[in-house]
């Protein structure tokens, strides 16, 4: 049972890649939240959207033209600490172009699927990667806790 309260949606009934086990979404969810020390009643969505829908946002809410991989939408600006329960808001993740990085990095989509969904959440809790130093701290802690995923998990 979590502490948290974990949403999954797939546009269209999708599957975002073969094999794909909503559950184990959820445990990444509830991990990540775990170890960023979220307070227990946390709610968090999870979409998996398509090209044209991630296309649509990706215009609509950063100007910017064309599918990408993953968007967050935080809500309460809640940050990792915070004491007091409320909404991260929604990470939007469009498993094709998942695919495609996965691909061409030489990893399994789930791989992919799983760095997308830490990326999103450091998003919702205010990290960001536009200069260089919060560049270095944002991918530092997202393979940190990518680390200590896999290690649990036995990957």
């Amino acid at each position: 049972m979590s502490d948290y309260e974990i949403d999954i949606t797939c546009d269209d009934g999708c599957e975002p890649y073969a094999g794909w086990q909503p559950q184990k979404t959820a445990d990444l969810a509830d991990f990540l939240l775990q170890e960023l020390k979220m307070a227990a009643g946390c709610d968090l969505s999870i979409a998996f959207i398509g090209e044209e829908h991630i296309a649509q946002l990706h215009v609509q809410w950063l100007d910017e033209p064309g599918a990408t991989d993953v968007m967050s939408f935080p809500m309460d600006e809640l940050r990792a600490g915070d004491a007091q329960p409320g909404s991260l808001g929604d990470v939007a993740i469009c498993g094709t172009v998942a695919a495609k990085q996965a691909l061409e990095a030489g990893h399994p989509v789930s791989d992919e699927v799983e760095l997308l969904l830490t990326h999103g959440v450091l998003h919702l809790l205010g990290h960001d990667h536009a200069e260089p130093e919060e560049h270095q701290l944002m991918f530092g802690l997202q393979a940190s806790l990518l680390q200590k995923w896999r290690e649990r998990e036995g990957a």
